[in-house]
């Protein structure tokens, strides 16, 4: 295989994980780790590294859209931001000294994870609650554009919400993701806000997550640019074009797509870090 259909398979691999990432909300390198690491043979650290830098383009490419839309809550956002970048720098030192098949088996089990809790929600987007007393007086209630126009909503439990993504980020860390599955359970089953809402914000915050670990990464010599450079392109590239389906696509068939394609490279990572063969 030359270094151009090399590129090119990287390329169009980052692609489809931008796209799908933009549309979940969960970022690319939730495929773009194990298709490195395990379709083309790529040490899982340098994947993790390719990964952070494709999950920033992910973030810098849907959120803006997002945000002109009308769909992110940026107030939310850089609110809960602050425990993800914390939790990711310690996550990041954390993955330093652990092993790549330890990290390849706890990665398969987040994949696992995240297909259960996207089938197990209820589809479309969340019904309507009561307005919390905390989230009022920080402002975090607001409207998304629906088929008949804005629709309100109320935020919920923030704290709760505090406390999962400072998970969130410790996985960000550790594997090389922007962990949008649990950012996206965080507001879409705990904070209750509109599933499609919960996606655009988790876009919006990943890239910021992701940088904070990259930045040890890179001061490890684990970002390869020669990698780096056509998995960005690709999924910067999907992302864009996920953010023009998102508005009018079904959220039971985005969460069922998502699951099936999680499902499968979740049993190879398993597998590969059970084995050793990776």
């Amino acid at each position: 295989m030359s270094t151009w259909e090399l590129t090119a398979i990287i390329f169009g691999g980052a692609a489809g994980a931008g796209f799908l990432g933009s549309l979940t909300g969960l970022g690319g390198g939730i495929v773009i780790i194990p298709l490195l690491s395990v379709g083309l043979g790529v040490d899982i650290r340098y994947a993790i590294g390719a990964s952070l830098v494709s999950v920033i383009a992910t973030s810098s490419g849907a959120a803006a859209a997002y945000v002109r839309e009308g769909f992110t809550n940026i107030r939310i956002g850089m609110f809960l931001e602050v425990a993800t970048t914390l939790g990711a720098l310690g996550g990041a030192v954390v993955a330093l000294y652990i092993g790549p098949a330890a990290i390849a088996v706890i990665f398969g089990m987040v994949l696992v994870y995240s297909a259960w809790s996207t089938v197990r929600a209820a589809p479309g987007d969340a019904t309507a609650v009561p307005a919390d007393a905390l989230a009022t007086r920080l402002k975090m209630n607001g409207t998304f554009p629906a088929a008949d126009g804005p629709r309100s909503y109320n935020v919920k439990n923030v704290p709760a919400g505090f406390a999962l993504m400072a998970l969130a980020g410790v996985l960000s860390g550790l594997l090389g993701i922007g962990s949008g599955a649990l950012k996206v359970i965080a507001m879409d089953r705990i904070m209750k806000m509109p599933f499609k809402v919960s996606t655009t914000t988790s876009n919006f915050m990943i890239g910021v997550t992701a940088a904070a670990s990259a930045g040890v990464y890179l001061n490890r010599g684990y970002i390869d640019p020669v990698l780096a450079l056509p998995v960005m392109l690709g999924v910067l590239a999907g992302s864009l074009v996920g953010a023009r389906f998102l508005a009018g696509a079904r959220t039971r068939t985005l969460r069922l797509v998502f699951a099936v394609a999680v499902v499968g490279l979740a049993a190879e990572m398993i597998y590969k870090g059970v084995s050793g063969r990776i």
